[in-house]
């Protein structure tokens, strides 16, 4: 098969990060018989220092003429980089926002898993993370309370501040028939979260959730309410595995999650459109503290990449390799920094590269 990518390297750490992905791509090309065609663009911080912004229409043009995104990541240090003191519009992460309204991206995948390897990282009690989770948030991305109209107003000589919540039948249809499709390869259960006992947009999704389950009958369906699936992560999250939601709540939920791993440098995620096309991301940030110094950690990005590969291109059994060789490498406890513990084998970005590509 031939796989045409487009890459966005980024800032921070995400050229070194989107190296090592790419290095391990090829090794999957090669072993399995593929063509791998990766296109680079400048987009954030890289981007406004080349073209004054964050994003270019070629760079979109670009983006939308391959078959998948996969990125690096994005923006600088808020408090020293020159690209704070531009208006907001042209930051690095109106890049973000650019791209994903531009190819229309309103599905997040966000895994949460915890490795056994790992189980040491995790704040929870040890009788909880002993069990192990791994679960997918399906966030809402381009609707909702972020995408509302929004003002302030002078009322009585007081400030009044009003955010509008709103989603169509469609927008919730769409995203849940993204839900139940990707249970089914997984362990075919959605928990749907809402907030039904208070509001009416809450009230809608509940509804259409549920008309959409009817063509699934092989997916079971619960729903559960923002405040009780926020303490179930915490208390039991072996029980989720497909978690769908909101735009804000599942901004909310996935951060928590992912702190739940203790490890976030290892989670992936995905951001995809209605048709195979998806933007494929690590979940951490940019890291200008340590970019250039060859010690990021690229497992998320790695895994990032073996999300690609499975949604996007559905080449399941080379998603597959690309997991197993991330455990491989656990296994034989080599650790980049950020997830090092007694015992192990602190080895850094590019090392961590070759010893997953040694595992395929």
């Amino acid at each position: 098969m031939k796989l045409n990518i487009c890459c966005i390297p980024g800032d921070g750490i995400g050229p070194e990060i989107v190296k090592e992905a790419k290095k391990v791509l090829n090794k999957v090309a090669e072993k399995y018989g593929h063509e791998m065609n990766f296109t680079d663009i400048l987009m954030g911080g890289a981007s406004i220092d080349v073209h004054g912004v964050p994003l270019t229409d070629e760079a979109i043009a670009t983006a939308k003429a391959s078959d998948a995104v996969l990125m690096g990541s994005i923006g600088g240090d808020t408090n020293t980089s020159p690209w704070y003191k531009l208006e907001p519009s042209l930051r690095p992460e109106a890049g973000l926002l650019k791209i994903r309204k531009s190819l229309n991206l309103f599905a997040n995948l966000r895994p949460a898993v915890l490795y056994p390897q790992l189980s040491g990282a995790c704040p929870l009690k040890e009788e909880i993370s002993a069990k192990g989770f791994d679960m997918l948030i399906m966030r809402e991305l381009t609707g909702g309370l972020y995408f509302g109209e929004r003002k302030t107003i002078e009322e009585n000589g007081m400030l009044k501040a009003i955010d509008t919540l709103t989603y169509t039948e469609e927008e919730i249809r769409r995203i849940a028939i993204k839900g139940f499709e990707i249970a089914r390869k997984r362990r075919q259960k959605v928990t749907s979260v809402d907030k039904a006992n208070v509001l009416d947009s809450s009230r809608l999704w509940r509804k259409v959730v549920n008309e959409v389950a009817k063509d699934y009958p092989d997916v079971a369906l619960e729903h559960m309410l923002v405040d009780n699936c926020a303490m179930q992560l915490v208390k039991d999250p072996a029980q989720f595995d497909v978690i769908l939601t909101e735009n804000m709540f599942g901004d909310i939920l996935s951060d928590e999650a992912s702190m739940v791993t203790g490890s976030i440098g290892m989670l992936s995620s995905a951001s995809l459109n209605d048709s195979k096309f998806g933007l494929y991301e690590p979940s951490h940030g940019s890291a200008p503290d340590i970019a250039g110094k060859n010690i990021a950690n690229p497992i998320a990005t790695v895994l990032s990449a073996a999300m690609m590969l499975r949604f996007t291109f559905d080449l399941d059994e080379e998603a597959t390799a690309i997991e197993k060789a991330v455990e491989a490498v656990l296994d034989k406890n080599y650790r980049t920094g950020d997830i090092m513990s007694a015992g192990c084998t602190q080895v850094g970005c590019s090392q961590m590269g070759d010893l997953l590509t040694a595992e395929i």
